[in-house]
C-alpha cells in the first residue's frame, strides 16, 4: 500500500493570498527555544544537548485557510426546523473515513458549472456506481494554481442539483481540489445578480442546512489517484463549536493484489 498526500502545505502565504485569506506561520528556532527553557526553568545552556532548546511554531489561520473539512454549521446556524446545525467537533468520525471516488472534471473551464449530468457521465466513464458513504472527490486541476492569486478567483463550481444527487445516494463527504465547492465567490455573485434572486449564491453550501453533509476543500494531488479502489482519511481538528477543521487528508492506495484497508468501526 502507498499513501498519497491530498493536503496543501500550511505556510506563510502573504506573497500570493489576498489579505482576507492569509495564513501566518511564525517560526521559533532552537536558539529561541534555549532562551525559553532558561526563562521557564533558569536552566543554563551548558546543560542542554548541543547548547540548544526546542523549536516551535505559532500559527494564525482561519479554519478554512488550508485543506479542511466544512461542517454543516459553516452553512448556517440552524436547520429547516430550527435545530442547531452540526459543528465540526460533532461530525461523526465514520464520515471521515471511507472508499474514495475521483471524478475528472478538468475539462470544465473557468466559471463553468458541474451538473448532475456531468457527475453521472464521469461515473459512466469509470464504470462506478455510487455507494453509501463513498467520499467523492472532484478533480478540477485548480490545485495547479496554488501560489497565485488566480487560485482564489478561477475554476468551476459544483451545483446544488449535482450535490443533492450525490446525497441521495448516501454520500456524506464530498471534496474538491479548488478553493471552494461552489466555485469562486465573484463568479457566484455574478450569477446571483443576473438571476436577481436568492438561492443562486452558495447554493450547494446552503443545501447542507437541509441535508447535512460535509465537504473537503483545498485538496491537492487528485491526479495521483486511481478513479476508485482507494480509501480517504480526512479527520479534522476537533475545534470546539467550529465551522470547519484543518485536516491532513490522505488517500490509502493498495498495491496490486492487496485489499482495501477498510472496515466499519463502531463509534466510541
Amino acid at each position: 500500500m502507498h499513501f498519497v498526500d491530498l493536503s496543501i502545505a500550511l505556510e506563510n502565504d502573504s506573497a500570493w493570498a489576498p489579505f482576507w485569506a492569509r495564513n501566518r506561520v511564525r517560526y521559533q528556532d532552537h536558539r529561541l527555544g534555549r532562551w525559553a527553557i532558561w526563562f521557564l526553568t533558569r536552566l543554563p545552556a551548558r546543560l542542554l544537548s548541543g547548547g540548544l532548546g526546542w523549536a516551535n511554531e505559532v500559527l494564525k489561520l482561519s479554519t478554512h485557510g488550508t485543506t479542511h473539512v466544512d461542517a454543516p454549521y459553516h452553512y448556517g446556524p440552524t436547520g429547516p426546523n430550527g435545530e442547531p446545525t452540526m459543528t465540526i467537533d460533532q461530525v461523526p468520525l465514520e464520515w471521515c473515513y471511507g472508499p474514495g471516488v475521483v471524478l475528472d472534471m478538468t475539462h470544465k473551464g473557468d466559471g463553468e458549472i458541474i451538473t448532475g449530468a456531468d457527475i453521472r457521465g464521469a461515473l459512466v466513464q469509470i464504470n462506478h456506481t455510487i455507494q453509501p458513504n463513498d467520499i467523492v472527490l472532484v478533480r478540477t486541476g485548480c490545485d495547479q494554481l496554488l501560489g497565485s492569486r488566480e487560485y482564489f478567483t478561477k475554476g468551476p463550481g459544483v451545483t446544488r442539483e449535482a450535490t443533492e444527487w450525490l446525497l441521495d445516494r448516501g454520500v456524506r463527504v464530498t471534496g474538491i481540489d479548488a478553493w471552494g465547492w461552489d466555485g469562486p465567490l465573484q463568479t457566484q455573485a455574478k450569477r446571483a445578480r443576473k438571476a436577481n434572486r436568492p438561492g443562486v449564491f452558495w447554493e450547494a453550501h446552503y443545501l447542507g442546512l437541509e441535508r447535512p453533509y460535509c465537504h473537503l476543500e483545498r485538496l491537492a494531488n487528485l491526479h495521483l489517484l486511481p478513479p476508485v479502489g482507494f480509501v480517504v482519511c480526512c479527520f479534522p481538528l476537533k475545534v470546539k463549536g467550529g465551522s470547519a477543521g484543518p485536516v491532513r487528508a490522505v488517500a490509502l492506495v493498495p498495491e496490486e493484489g492487496e485489499t482495501l484497508p477498510l472496515c466499519a468501526p463502531e463509534r466510541r
